[in-house]
């Protein structure tokens, strides 16, 4: 575990693996460490809008793929009269990645490039002064050597700097996968977010609004999952779980058989790390969670070839160091235009963490009256920054008064 490899990519997940597979493709010599086996199954499940994964050829990736997608944004049973009660069609189709068939897919084009699959703990990095590249030590003793390092371990990531901005909001969600006395969608339903809260009291409703995310997978077995969208702190899973129960027996449903349970904990407004470092990131890591929708496998198919391109371009300089590397990485990551439409979702989204569950609700139902294109683009992050600032001013002309008065106005709570 000495050999000089042109990339070290640390982590085991989408971000990693889709990043180390996109740099072989640029005939670089790169290594994948991790602290477990890099073939062991990812636990949890992956969504993406199939517009996405149609425009890169690879909805093949898909186990699930559903056409009737809707979300729920009224106040529930206990105001039928509310319009909003009934369901928002999406009219865009949604799937889910078949896990294993996403990693597999990576992993073939990581052997196709010839990438080192390592097992080890990174624990320290460091750079070699004389030779201008990465020196990175393991938890065992080990001690690699990279032109440059890629940190893609996620948001906890124990190498890369980054400043401290205050209390990180994050997006918690419980989910089971399983079966039920009775279907808790429709048949062939994906829900994006159901607001009805008729189960909560008014102080739940009001301090820590939470939605449902479910879908039919067929066969009499169903995905459903609670979800806080952002807060600071989260919202703790046994809370989640009990919302959940409580929301689907108010439905006069209950779980039979559960076959997997999921505990989804991420950031939502991490900082961006400092882009002058020598060390690079990439996927969670590197902050790229859409901090509006909570997305990001798309992010990562359509940008890691970019990156990778990026630093292959500045390694033709055999002399380049890592801080050098780093720096084309970090630009081609993260642009000027990228990160002013990162602070504006993050702008929003902290307009939304302050909203109540009424004024939540009435914010989506204005968002999703905009043009399919502008609502889905801006999910993605897809929009060009005119087209961000136009849909936004949009969205305002359509907003009902209390969810104008919350954009503009300081919110109710930090």
């Amino acid at each position: 575990m000495s050999s000089l490899h042109d990339v070290i990519v640390l982590g085991g997940g989408p971000a990693a693996l889709c990043l180390a597979a996109a740099l072989a493709e640029q005939a670089l010599q790169v290594a994948l460490l991790a602290p477990h086996d890099l073939r062991a199954p990812w636990p949890n499940t992956y969504g993406i809008w199939v517009d996405e994964v149609d425009a890169l050829g690879l909805a093949h990736l898909l186990e699930h793929r559903w056409s009737h997608t809707v979300s729920y944004f009224g106040a529930g049973a206990a105001d039928p009269a509310d319009p909003a009660n009934a369901a928002t069609a999406h009219g865009r189709d949604y799937g889910l990645f078949d896990r294993e068939g996403l990693q597999q897919h990576w992993l073939t084009a990581c052997e196709r490039g010839g990438v080192a699959l390592l097992q080890g703990q990174a624990e320290r990095l460091a750079l070699d002064l004389a030779g201008g590249g990465s020196v990175l030590h393991t938890a065992d003793g080990s001690v690699l050597h990279a032109r440059l390092v890629v940190d893609a371990t996620g948001h906890g990531s124990a190498l890369l700097h980054r400043p401290d901005r205050g209390p990180v909001a994050g997006q918690a969600a419980y989910g089971v996968v399983g079966q039920f006395t009775a279907p808790p969608v429709e048949s062939g339903q994906f829900v994006l977010m159901d607001y009805r809260a008729d189960h909560l009291s008014a102080a739940e409703r009001a301090e820590s609004p939470t939605f449902l995310y479910a879908m039919d997978l067929g066969g009499g077995r169903f995905f459903v999952e609670e979800t806080s969208l952002a807060l600071a702190p989260p919202v703790p899973f046994a809370v989640l779980k009990q919302r959940l129960e409580r929301r689907l027996a108010h439905r006069g449903v209950a779980i039979t058989a559960v076959e997997h349970e999921e505990f989804c904990l991420f950031p939502m407004n991490l900082p961006l790390p400092d882009l002058d470092q020598p060390l690079l990131g990439f996927g969670g890591a590197a902050a790229m969670v859409h901090p509006a929708s909570g997305y990001m496998v798309g992010s990562l198919l359509r940008r890691a070839p970019a990156v990778a391109a990026a630093v292959a371009a500045a390694m033709a300089d055999p002399a380049a160091p890592s801080a050098a590397l780093a720096r084309a990485g970090w630009q081609a990551l993260w642009p000027e235009p990228e990160r002013f439409r990162r602070a504006f979702y993050l702008f929003g989204l902290g307009k939304l963490m302050g909203f109540e569950e009424a004024r939540l609700r009435h914010h989506f139902a204005a968002f999703f009256r905009l043009p399919a294109q502008e609502w889905f683009g801006f999910l993605t992050n897809t929009l060009t920054t005119p087209q961000l600032l136009g849909a936004m001013l949009r969205l305002f002309a359509l907003a009902p008064n209390d969810v104008r008065a919350g954009l503009l106005w300081p919110a109710r709570r930090p």
